[in-house]
């Protein structure tokens, strides 16, 4: 019997899962990405790793990689990843000789703007934005419910808009964009701030180091009512909220669906997303404002989108 993997690698983290034609994640495999700098082999071993060990010795019908990154439009490279060490690399190509399967390779948001449209949030037809929210912030439009490519495969690259004049440096070589106000990185780096100017168990947590501090530690403590914590999700939340007014501008979308990582924390997120984006909306009271849902399929869609992806490809 053979089976469909998908490949979610983004910034921190490696997820393999063999995935059911119908969208269920059988298994899965997490590793923690080795960083952006160092060798690009370094990355793929990682991913083989995992590949080989989600497979568990079944005989794969072929895989799905989703990229944080820009990936061109014959989806065979990627051009560029602020948080990966890919650089105009033929990715495709050197992963299916590798694992000796047919491999599909696309950016991480438009995988999870796949999945939503076929299992979850994104259903419905119309135009809908996707946003993931993880290390940095990706994107993806889908317009009855087919992905948005562009000229060049990079439509939706939302988290690297300016939303702040020479603000926050990115991993992108700009200022100001998106994801330093909108994501995990951005989470942290409130919550690092405040860390001996509040009373706050995060001071606990990272053992007086702010710079061991993590998002899952954060996500934790708000779990737990810290108040430091709740402040970074709401700043994040503002933010996000800002960005999406900003695409709503420009789009008008029947809905916004937010995935990746950070979206785990649900309304703590999405209220002020929502509550910051009316405000933001140009002639919000004289428009029908989309609604901003949480992805069906959480954290997991990536993979999910990428092993749906692999399927069309081989049937």
């Amino acid at each position: 019997m053979s089976v469909l993997v998908g490949v979610d690698v983004g910034g921190s983290k490696v997820l393999a899962a063999v995935v059911s034609p119908g969208g269920d994640v059988v298994r899965s495999v997490l590793a923690r990405t080795p960083g952006r700098l160092v060798d690009p082999v370094v990355v793929e071993d990682v991913m083989t790793d995992a590949v080989l060990a989600v497979a568990d010795g079944e005989t794969i019908e072929a895989a799905g990689v989703a990229a944080a990154g820009f990936v061109d439009a014959a989806g065979e490279r990627v051009v560029f990843a602020p948080h990966l060490p890919w650089r105009d690399d033929d990715l495709r190509t050197r992963l299916a000789e590798r694992w000796g399967v047919p491999v599909l390779l696309a950016n991480d948001a438009n995988c999870t703007a796949v999945a939503e449209a076929t299992h979850g949030a994104a259903q419905g037809g119309g135009t809908s934005v996707v946003v993931t929210m993880g290390t940095g912030i990706g994107g993806a439009i889908l317009v009855d419910d087919r992905v948005l490519l562009g000229r060049n495969g990079m439509a939706g690259e939302f988290g690297h808009m300016q939303v702040v004049p020479d603000g926050q440096p990115c991993e992108c070589g700009g200022r100001g964009c998106w994801e330093q106000y909108a994501s995990g990185n951005a989470l942290v780096r409130y919550a690092r701030t405040q860390i001996g100017l509040e009373p706050s168990v995060l001071a606990e947590a990272c053992g007086g180091d702010p710079d061991r501090l993590t998002g899952p530690m954060v996500s934790d403590a708000a779990e737990d009512g810290d108040l430091v914590a709740r402040q970074a999700f709401g700043s994040v939340g503002h933010w996000l909220g800002v960005g999406l007014a900003n695409l709503v501008a420009a789009l008008d979308p029947h809905r916004i669906v937010v995935g990746g990582g950070v979206s785990a924390a649900g309304d703590r997120l999405l209220e002020p997303a929502r509550t910051s984006l009316e405000r933001s909306l140009v002639a919000a009271g004289h428009r029908v404002v989309p609604p901003v849902l949480a992805a069906r399929l959480g954290p997991g869609a990536g993979v999910v989108g990428a092993a749906e992806l692999a399927r069309r490809s081989v049937t």
